[in-house]
């Protein structure tokens, strides 16, 4: 037996144990992919448990999270401080070896995976930011960014939208430093894929334009050769690897039992026998397996050093390029960021403030790049500077997602989990919903990532039930670590993006309008830097009010006016709210300050009224929406939907009575 199957049966037996010693999990895909997992990190990947963070290391991304077993097995034998006793405490509360892989949790984990798909999009993300890097910082003498992606994806993967979406861009942006391996063993928990899948894998990556080798995935000279030809490829390659699921069970092999269950403890002796390792011992690592990882650690030990060495000698023959690469990884905001930002004096829509905004910030942070999917024109997020990125300019700075919105989301996810860059992704607000998945990913991973959401109510107008987001807003506030900031005009939406860009623990949502919206005097009204503390009281006819509303975005105008027109009977404070999350990170006393409890509390939002009891309580009243709206000029549906001053004044007053 050659070391290269010696150390893929290795995998295949930490694998096993794992799960049975959990009683839960997926044994099959692991012990299938055991053998190309194997000559990948032994003979191809770059990686140096000794330098986790060497910017120059190549990716490998487990999009089949599932098959956590086989990462955790391969991090634990090239040495990551993943000791045995956390493969023995798989999935059990505080380990290190949750049911799917989880980035940020367990050392050497790229992306956080297990719904299926995200991770081939955060690959992409990955090989598109190596590219980007590369043709920024890479000269003659030495290239700071010299790597690649790998990226394992299954049957389930493919059969993903977001898997098409992702590979589809991939291919046209022509993102060759991306190696995925298809892990085609054909078998899903319902059993087969000829139940529901029949694609012509093949064909189907052709017309991506992509290269595609289809090999044994359990021998190692086909792996050794697919890889080496991948690497060099000018096309993204699919390593399609029929392989077996459960390779080496005597009973399971094949079987669609073997996916998501337990061997059994009978099975799992059967296995060790016929994989050659000791019928008795759970958690087995021969000695010279274990010397195989160990040789392999020290060269990619020594290629780190010589990368960092020839840095220094970069820094010294480039001084003003190695300035820039230290300013892109730490992604820090500049200085005089606040002489750069533009200053708005005529009514604007905060969707055209925020382009506005872009165009300051592209020129402060050259590190800032993004797009949108198909929306640019109305998103107004084009740097109008800037050149595209495309398969023949890296270099350039706006990103055409094309109409991928999910792939959009884990793009960017991946892209900022290689690091280098801090990225934005815009779309219409009600579209949200075809990014999601990704979205709450990357609030998952803690993801520095800014989310342009424009078109926020039902003041889109004519285009009807289909674009008038009504509940997205409640549904995007209702998942953690999102920031969600709806600015109430142009001052606000500047320091909404001054606020994203200051968090750098999760994602930002800015929710921004269509129509035009009066620009706040801000020497009247207090600063809109006070936005960052997500909720402020904006104007009142007395310090100690009986009455506070309650207003974002669109709405802060209106609840402005009607204020005043209430003014000369009741004792009146508006308060805009554009972030509760940000509210929330405030100390109790200046929350209990801005919205006193013993007052008549009333909150107005062109969205759905869900979650505001929290703010207004039990007695208070919000003004907002309960259906889906409808097509009409948005004046018209203001007027239909009660959000007229005249209507608002009305709803008021019987709140006040009521009271």
């Amino acid at each position: 037996m050659d070391t290269l199957t010696r150390a893929a049966n290795t995998i295949r037996g930490l694998a096993m144990d794992q799960v049975q010693a959990a009683n839960s999990g997926h044994p099959g895909m692991p012990m299938g992919a055991a053998d190309y997992t194997a000559c990948l990190f032994l003979n191809h990947l770059k990686y140096s448990p000794d330098d986790m963070n060497w910017p120059d290391r190549d990716r490998f991304v487990l999009s089949a999270g599932h098959g956590s077993a086989l990462l955790y097995s391969v991090l634990h034998l090239i040495g990551v401080d993943l000791p045995v006793e956390e493969l023995k405490a798989f999935r059990q509360f505080g380990s290190l070896t949750p049911g799917h892989p989880e980035h940020g949790h367990t050392p050497g984990v790229e992306t956080t995976t297990g719904p299926l798909g995200n991770g081939c999009a955060n690959a992409v993300g990955m090989a598109l930011a190596e590219r980007m890097l590369a043709a920024r910082f890479n000269t003659e003498d030495f290239s700071p960014v010299d790597h690649y992606t790998y990226l394992l994806c299954s049957d389930g993967d493919l059969m993903e939208g977001i898997s098409h979406e992702a590979f589809s861009l991939a291919g046209h942006l022509g993102l060759n430093r991306l190696i995925a391996i298809y892990d085609s063993n054909r078998i899903t928990i319902e059993g087969s894929t000829d139940l529901a899948y029949s694609d012509d894998v093949r064909s189907r990556f052709k017309g991506y334009h992509w290269n595609v080798k289809e090999i044994d995935g359990h021998d190692c000279s086909q792996i050794q050769k697919a890889l080496a030809a991948a690497k060099r490829s000018k096309k993204p390659t699919l390593i399609i690897a029929n392989t077996h699921i459960a390779q080496g069970s005597p009973n399971l092999h094949d079987s669609s039992k073997a996916h998501g269950e337990p061997l059994g403890e009978d099975e799992v002796r059967a296995t060790r026998r016929n994989l050659g390792l000791p019928e008795a011992l759970s958690f087995h690592v021969p000695d010279d397996v274990r010397e195989l990882f160990a040789l392999r650690r020290a060269k990619m030990g020594r290629a780190a050093k010589r990368w960092h060495a020839g840095l220094r000698k970069y820094r010294a023959q480039y001084p003003e390029k190695a300035a820039e690469w230290d300013r892109y990884m730490a992604g820090s905001l500049p200085e005089n960021l606040q002489e750069l930002l533009p200053s708005f004096d005529k009514p604007i829509a905060t969707r055209a403030a925020s382009g506005k905004m872009i165009q300051s910030l592209a020129k402060a942070i050259p590190w800032l790049v993004g797009g949108s999917a198909d929306l640019a024109p109305s998103n107004k997020t084009r740097m109008t500077e800037e050149a595209s990125v495309s398969s023949e300019n890296y270099g350039g700075r706006n990103l055409h997602f094309g109409i991928r919105e999910h792939a959009m989301a884990g793009i960017m996810n991946g892209m900022a989990l290689h690091g280098g860059f801090r990225v934005f992704g815009a779309t219409f607000l009600v579209f949200l919903d075809y990014c999601r998945p990704a979205v709450r990913l990357g609030a998952l991973m803690g993801l520095p990532i800014t989310y342009v959401f424009t078109h926020d109510s039902f003041y889109v107008g004519e285009d009807g039930p289909t674009h008038q987001p009504i509940e997205q807003l409640a549904s995007l506030r209702c998942m953690p670590n999102v920031t969600v900031i709806r600015p109430a005009d142009a001052t606000e939406t500047v320091a909404a993006w001054v606020a994203a860009l200051k968090n750098t623990s999760g994602p930002t949502a800015l929710l921004l309008t269509r129509q035009n919206l009066p620009v706040l005097d801000r020497s009247i009204y207090p600063p809109a830097a006070m936005l960052e503390k997500g909720a402020y009281t904006l104007w009142q006819n007395d310090p100690d009010p009986q009455v506070v509303l309650l207003a974002s975005g669109s709405e802060v105008p209106l609840a402005l006016e009607a204020a005043q027109q209430l003014a000369a009977e009741h004792k009146v404070r508006v308060v805009s709210m554009p972030s509760w999350e940000l509210f929330e990170k405030q100390d109790v006393s200046y929350r209990n300050e801005v919205i006193p409890s013993e007052t008549v509390r009333i909150a107005i939002e062109a969205g759905c009224s869900f979650g505001w009891e929290r703010y207004v309580g039990a007695t208070g009243r919000v003004i907002g929406i309960t259906h889906y709206g409808a097509s009409g000029p948005a004046d018209r549906l203001a007027t239909e939907f009660g959000f007229t001053v005249e209507q608002v004044v009305s709803a008021i007053r019987s709140a006040i009575a009521a009271g």
